[in-house]
């Protein structure tokens, strides 16, 4: 019964433009029928739980049985972050004026809320005369970047600010981020984040699932879903070891920046051990929630925490590597509804 509400789901919010888009160029590349592509798609959601552009997304349409099983999907998704990330612990990464204030250890740049704004002229002084001259303005629940705006506040009065974050519906105002010149020299269109997996074992342990660094091409945000791009880097190293993929399966890697020319491949990440020895010290800080998908900062200063994802993308974690990485959460899915029993 749970696959065929998914399949419901998947419909309802189906981008159909990019599933023919998805459709025509498997058809097109792989020689495959429409019609054979799309009864594969209705057998794999259900027998895989995975989503109906996820089918494109993973290649499915070239994976046997086995490959196929090793791919985590949206249903699969859903079910493991329910147990490791219980509904009664997830307004502290939802709300992000719970986040910040929550972990203000891990939080470097100012901010304040719409609320605050409206009643304290230091607050707001304060934040347009910031040293970065950018305020990003967003809402406290919005999700993959979307209704995020960066605004320069020089000229920007109090009344217009406050205008303008109640015409675009955000509240909450935050201190541009300046990241650090190499990621800057990489991508300077939007902030280019670290995204760092941990996972706590059946020992309270801190695990590192997977790091990735997702990068913006001529966009203020670095989401996936807005045409950007991630790549995979060595947990040891800090190094990116792979080229950039983007969720749209009709475009090529980019082994350099499309725009800047920087090489991504071996592209190396500043303060790396800095940013695992901070995950690692949130993910303890928090433990109501068990696995988490972190955005970090990283500036001139060192890095800082953006924001921590309980429903954290499975794309980004197994796009990069081209590689399924389901039966790593299956492990420790088993481990603990052991400890649990």
């Amino acid at each position: 019964m749970n696959r065929i509400l998914y399949f419901g789901y998947y419909l309802i919010n189906l981008n159909w433009r990019l599933f023919l888009s998805f459709l025509f160029h498997t058809r097109e590349i792989h020689g495959k029928k429409s019609g054979m592509i799309i009864l594969d798609i209705l057998w794999s959601s259900f027998r895989y739980n995975i989503s109906i552009l996820e089918y494109f997304q993973f290649g499915f349409f070239s994976l046997n049985h086995l490959e196929r099983r090793q791919w985590a999907g949206t249903g699969f998704m859903y079910e493991y972050q329910l147990v490791m990330n219980p509904k009664k612990h997830r307004p502290f990464l939802e709300d992000k004026r719970l986040f910040l204030k929550n972990f203000s250890e891990f939080v470097n740049h100012d901010w304040e809320t719409l609320e605050t704004l409206k009643k304290d002229d230091n607050a707001i002084n304060h934040l347009l005369n910031n040293p970065s001259g950018k305020l990003v303005i967003k809402s406290h629940d919005g999700q993959c970047g979307r209704g995020v705006k960066v605004i320069v506040t020089a000229g920007l009065t109090a009344e217009k600010l406050l205008e303008t974050m109640h015409t675009t519906g955000n509240n909450l105002a935050e201190q541009y981020i300046v990241q650090h010149p190499d990621l800057m020299a990489l991508s300077s269109s939007g902030l280019n984040t670290i995204r760092v997996y941990t996972q706590l074992n059946a020992k309270d342990e801190v695990e590192i699932l997977g790091c990735r660094i997702r990068i913006s091409i001529n966009s203020v945000v670095d989401n996936l879903a807005a045409g950007n791009i991630a790549a995979p880097i060595d947990e040891k190293t800090g190094l990116v070891n792979g080229p950039g993929v983007y969720g749209d399966i009709t475009r090529l890697d980019e082994s350099n920046h499309p725009v800047t020319n920087i090489p991504i491949t071996g592209f190396q990440v500043p303060f790396w051990e800095e940013t695992l020895e901070m995950v690692k010290k949130a993910a303890l800080h928090f433990t109501g929630c068990r696995s988490i998908g972190w955005d970090v900062a990283i500036s001139s200063n060192g890095p800082e925490l953006i924001e921590g994802n309980h429903d954290w993308c499975k794309l980004v974690w197994q796009l990069p590597i081209r590689k399924g990485l389901k039966p790593i959460l299956e492990g420790h899915l088993k481990e603990y509804r052991e400890i649990q029993n």
